[in-house]
């Protein structure tokens, strides 16, 4: 499989009602040989038309894409040697299992035995090799999924291309079939792009990801480095929760930065590297619900309060805090005693939980 590079990707649409709309402002991005890297982030934000320029399924206003060493940016989608799998599967319901898996052979003109021996091959890859003569509406949701990636799979694609492919499943399904595509993935050694607005989706099953916001990449890593070293307070609020606490720069030494409080002096650190408060800088603190620990006195990035709401989710506890900083939301894992409203609470983060992301 290939590496895929996009290189200033323009993407604008105009529309006799609506005028100009510029979806995609300049995507460069490189995703590297066996990787299966996610575009996140919320509707509009450009993700799925990237997807589709990837595909071919639209064509760049400006820019260029590569598979490789190959530009593909003028070619038909059939000829970039991409397979998709959509949102609603696109299944034939006349056909049955095998036949649909088959299908992209026998437009491509594969001989008979070789088209009965991949589509074997491509349902044994999904688990689903005694299934081949059934019609597809006598197939569970799951099931239907991976006959669709089996489709995808048996034209033995140079990148496999996924939009939102598990969001039409319930919670548990979802759950193992995250686990069944990042096999699937890995075990054919495939480049994978794939779609979602799901955070939970991309932390859980990605090598790398990209979170879009207004056509543009707001931050580009692994899902460790993006959830806890988010650059901007959209993507700290869009990755999972966030506390957002407003701050004043204090002093900087290195990478490590002083800010004042509501609550008193913090020490933090940024999540953005090429970016330097000065001091006196309006600024904003995230601190996720679970880097906050309960302590028994005040020590360096305290702040106390009172407890307004609590959720029980079994092995955590979800409190709202009333406090200095505002109203926080904290996740205690395993606490030694319930909670009770009105509590008294005294929390602190540790200096690498406290990360600086500029004011919006």
């Amino acid at each position: 499989m290939e590496a895929l590079n996009v290189q200033n990707v323009v993407k604008v649409f105009n529309s006799p009602s609506t005028g100009e709309h510029i979806a995609l402002q300049g995507i460069d991005l490189t995703i590297q040989k066996g990787e299966l890297f996610f575009l996140l982030g919320a509707s509009g934000c450009g993700k799925t038309t990237l997807l589709r320029c990837i595909a071919g399924l639209e064509h760049p206003t400006s820019g260029k894409i590569f598979f490789g060493d190959r530009d593909v940016t003028g070619l038909a989608p059939h000829l970039r040697e991409a397979a998709m799998v959509f949102q609603s599967y696109a299944l034939w319901p006349h056909m049955s299992v095998a036949q649909n898996v088959a299908f992209g052979l026998e437009e491509r003109g594969v001989k008979k035995e070789e088209i009965k021996q991949r589509v074997a091959e491509a349902l044994a890859g999904v688990r689903l090799n005694n299934l081949d003569d059934r019609a597809i509406d006598q197939l569970s949701g799951g099931q239907q999924q991976r006959v669709a990636l089996a489709r995808a799979l048996v034209v033995r694609p140079r990148c496999l291309l996924l939009d939102e492919p598990l969001s039409n499943l319930d919670a548990q399904l979802r759950i193992e079939m995250r686990r069944e595509i990042r096999r699937i993935v890995k075990a054919n050694g495939l480049t994978a792009i794939y779609v979602t607005h799901d955070q939970e989706e991309a932390l859980a099953m990605a090598d790398r990801m990209a979170v879009l916001h207004k056509g543009r990449l707001a931050q580009v890593g692994t899902p460790e480095e993006i959830y806890r070293r988010p650059t901007s307070a959209h993507v700290a609020k869009f990755i999972g929760e966030t506390n957002l606490i407003e701050a004043t720069v204090v002093s900087e030494t290195g990478n490590s930065y002083k800010v004042s409080t509501a609550a008193g002096e913090f020490t933090g650190h940024i999540g953005q590297t090429d970016w330097k408060p000065a001091t006196g800088e309006q600024v904003l603190l995230s601190i996720r619900p679970e880097a906050w620990e309960v302590v028994t006195s005040a020590t360096a990035n305290t702040t106390s309060g009172k407890v307004l709401e609590k959720t029980y989710l079994g092995q955590r506890q979800q409190v709202e805090v009333s406090s200095p900083l505002g109203h926080l939301q904290v996740v205690m894992l395993n606490p030694k005693k319930p909670l009770v409203i009105g509590d008294s609470l005294t929390l602190t983060a540790t200096h690498e939980d406290v990360i600086l992301v500029p004011k919006e």
